[in-house]
């Protein structure tokens, strides 16, 4: 069962149009395209956590950004080399230093530790990361502040809750995470101080930072279990901050003849993931832009500023909530026009989201 389900999952992405070029198929540093090209060329190469480039989630987001990049200016080239495991992270980051690529980029907070002592070592090289700040010269941060999309969904998990309950849960207990699942958590109490309403919060508790994990972003079985669990409680509908685990979730839900839906994370589940008709919206981390955005600037010989980097909210379009797509004529207007109002006041200040794992600025 589960094979096929990785066919199918394979198959949708091919046909969601995040399809991989040539320089996706390696699993080396040495793997790739224009390794000849004797400097002529801009070389951005990443290095993905160990999700993997086809999480349809961050790695998948910020591969999508260098190819746009390369799109926008074919003097760029552009590689990956996947990660396995965290033991990788070094071993990959240092490959391609000795590869002297212009721009390396580090997907994720868990190569935080290791980007970092590779860029000390090399203070000359350009390195990226998504979703960190180590506070070093040479690493252009891209950070995003996610629990102000979050909260939106978490406003509209709410308003369509039929049981009175909805869960969340993640991959590891780590910032990138759990920012996630605060700004969700505050939505929720939001819309009960705005309704008079208890509309319960499974699998996270804010004030303690407690909460369900995998304590893995791949193992789609993990994944299913957690939501499972959170299904017996009573939520019907559940956000997974669990990169590809989270597909566990989604499937389940299609499986379960709409008894809850769920809301994904980081890229459109409906362009990322086979399981559109379960997903309520997403909340979306710009990573695609971000990443292109920095690519392009460093290519076009611009120095990119580790301080203050960039960080991404709702007023800068860095986060937001995807469209509705098959839920679009389920979500009442009111509901509609209440969340769109709450993202207005968020980017305008009216209304403050704050986290214990909100970037600084």
């Amino acid at each position: 069962m589960r094979s096929v389900r990785g066919m199918r999952i394979a198959s949708a992405f091919v046909a969601g149009g995040l399809v991989l070029g040539a320089a996706a198929c390696g699993e080396a540093p040495e793997d790739d395209n224009n390794a000849g090209t004797g400097g002529k060329k801009y070389s951005a190469c990443m290095v993905t956590d160990v999700g993997g480039i086809d999480d349809k989630s961050f790695n998948t987001s910020a591969w999508k950004g260098l190819q746009e990049a390369k799109k926008e200016n074919d003097n760029i080239d552009i590689k990956y080399v996947a990660s396995k495991a965290e033991a990788d992270y070094e071993v990959n980051l240092t490959g391609y230093v000795n590869q002297k690529c212009d721009f390396i980029l580090a997907v994720g907070g868990l190569m935080t530790d290791a980007t970092k002592k590779i860029a000390t070592a090399n203070p000359n090289q350009q390195f990226g990361i998504v979703d960190s700040n180590p506070g070093v010269g040479n690493i252009y941060p891209m950070q995003f502040d996610t629990a102000q999309a979050a909260f939106q969904a978490g406003y509209l998990a709410a308003g369509m809750s039929k049981t009175g309950k909805v869960g969340t849960y993640g991959g590891l207990p780590i910032p990138p995470v759990t920012i996630f699942m605060d700004g969700f958590a505050d939505g929720v109490a939001y819309y009960n101080k705005a309704k008079g309403k208890n509309v319960q919060v499974l699998g996270w508790d804010k004030a303690t930072q407690k909460g369900s994990f995998t304590n893995d972003f791949q193992k789609q079985d993990e994944g299913k279990k957690v939501s499972d669990a959170l299904v017996a409680q009573g939520a019907d509908i559940i956000m997974p901050v669990a990169g590809g685990a989270g597909l566990g979730t989604t499937s389940a839900a299609k499986a379960s003849d709409g008894k809850y839906s769920v809301i994904w994370v980081d890229v459109d589940g409906c362009e990322s993931t086979p399981d559109c008709a379960v997903l309520l919206t997403t909340v979306v981390k710009n990573i695609p832009d971000a990443v292109k955005e920095a690519v392009l600037k460093a290519a076009g010989g611009e120095k990119l500023q580790a301080t203050p980097g960039f960080v991404g909210n709702l007023a800068n379009n860095g986060v937001s909530i995807a469209p509705y797509h098959e839920f679009d004529s389920k979500v009442p207007a009111e509901l509609k026009a209440e969340v769109e109002k709450i993202k207005a006041d968020i980017a305008a200040g009216t209304i403050t989201v704050t986290s214990k794992a909100q970037p600084t600025k």
